[in-house]
């Protein structure tokens, strides 16, 4: 087969997709009797709770990411190819990829989500979404160049477009961006762009449900409510946008806000998968899956993380778990021991999520963590917030320059990351890498074959 990963004598468990669930598995298989394949369409591993800062400038990129093949760099019996997976056939015991086909003993999908755009079009196409480090970078973008825009833009109805900012999803990533960038305009704002008002810079954050942070408790909505309006946002709760248009966010009660900064964290999707029957599909295209995390209807194929939904195999979360990073990582350890057991003949262990936490933050000394029945606002919770999230980093160097970082923004407010970085030319760069494919690959990119040897 063309992705040239040898034949061995071990079974072969491919993963797909290496974020939390899928790499915590992957580590747990080391010294094991299984030959291992991570496919994943980027070469890093990248840490989403802290991809917001990228956006407002507050660390870099590679600070939060980490080289599969730098995790691996001495596993053997472990292949990693970059490539996206496009439909499976599990009849055959084969995963078609953007590079050819994979053959598996056993399958775990571990994809994660998409954002859900919730077949709006017109949101689609101009929302700017926050989900992975490339459209964190590009969000801070446009921010920095709405705000070099305005500097020289004499048309004030323009101007203010320029200045508004719109968040749309009041989660944990629609509170943390948003108290981030009020911290911007506050602290950074009148520093960098001295000849700009910042009362003109506005920030407004949007919740269709009547509080934020639904998955927490009502004090600690209330509390990340309050030190959001102390900092300035403009926090609109039951209100649903229905559409974006000439530069406006248009509201279901028939009110605008005129911006050209439209981010859109309202919620995700599962990664879609082609060939996947329909009533292993759940709610939010989740795959469905039992107790042991395996497809319903499907033999040796497991599906983990946010992108699964186990709607009566836990008690104690009838109608699935929250996509939360611990959720996964609990399941990707479960399954990597299940998957021994099922081939020393044993009996699989059901999964039970334990609850470890939340929290979120929204700023300098302001955040909210919840630790069963105790509940924490303000400096205690933010310094447990930067603790918890610093240690989960991966790589020791990554660890110092995001605590540097930090340190250096607590104290100073001075961050040197305010860098406007465009590709040159993206489209074309990945329009040639789609024809190498086509030339280097050719019949093995195709979604059919002609017998079942491979």
């Amino acid at each position: 087969m063309s992705v040239n990963i040898p034949q061995s004598s071990k079974k072969r468990v491919v993963i797909v997709g290496g974020g939390f669930g899928g790499l915590c598995l992957a580590k747990k298989l080391r010294n094991s009797n299984f030959q291992v394949v991570l496919v994943d369409k980027n070469n890093y591993h990248q840490f989403p709770p802290l991809i917001y800062q990228i956006a407002s400038s507050g660390i870099e990129p590679s600070s939060i990411s980490f080289p599969f093949r730098k995790i691996f760099q001495r596993r053997k019996d472990f292949y990693f190819r970059m490539a996206e997976v496009r439909s499976i056939f599990p009849e055959h015991k084969i995963v078609q990829t953007s590079i050819g086909k994979i053959s598996y003993d056993y399958l775990v999908l571990a994809a994660g989500t998409t954002t859900n755009f919730f077949g709006n079009k017109s949101i689609e196409e101009n929302a700017i979404p926050m989900k992975n480090v490339s459209e964190a970078m590009g969000l801070q973008n446009a921010i920095l160049s709405n705000f070099e825009r305005a500097l020289t833009c004499s048309n004030e109805v323009e101007r203010q477009e320029l200045l508004n900012i719109v968040i749309v999803g009041g989660g944990a990533t629609g509170v943390e961006i948003a108290g981030a960038l009020s911290e911007m305009k506050n602290f950074v704002v009148p520093k960098d762009y001295p000849d700009l008002p910042k009362s003109l810079v506005n920030i407004y954050l949007i919740e269709a449900g009547e509080r934020l942070l639904s998955s927490m408790s009502n004090e600690s909505s209330l509390s990340v409510e309050n030190f959001l309006r102390r900092m300035g946002v403009n926090v609109l709760l039951n209100k649903m946008v229905t559409e974006f248009k000439d530069n406006k966010v248009y509201l279901k009660d028939g009110s605008t806000i005129a911006t050209r900064t439209f981010i859109w964290v309202s919620g995700v999707a599962g990664v879609k998968i082609d060939n996947m029957p329909k009533e292993s599909v759940g709610r939010g295209n989740r795959i469905e899956v039992d107790a042991y995390n395996q497809v319903k209807g499907m033999s040796d194929v497991f599906c983990i993380g946010d992108q699964s939904i186990m709607p009566d195999g836990d008690e104690n979360w009838v109608g699935g778990h929250p996509q939360l990073a611990q959720v996964a990582i609990q399941q990707g350890s479960l399954l990597a021991a299940n998957l021994k057991r099922k081939e020393e003949g044993k009996s699989l262990k059901p999964f039970k999520y334990k609850n470890l936490g939340t929290m979120a933050t929204v700023g300098r000394n302001r955040a909210v963590a919840e630790f069963k029945k105790i509940k924490m606002a303000g400096f205690v919770a933010w310094v447990m917030w930067l603790i918890v999230h610093l240690r989960s980093i991966l790589g020791v160097r990554n660890k110092i320059i995001v605590f540097y970082n930090w340190a250096i923004n607590y104290f100073t407010y001075g961050q040197s990351l305010r860098l406007i970085l465009y590709p040159k030319k993206a489209k074309e760069v990945m329009d040639r890498e789609e024809r190498l494919a086509s030339l280097h690959w050719g019949e093995d990119l195709k979604t059919s074959f002609k017998d079942d040897s491979l």
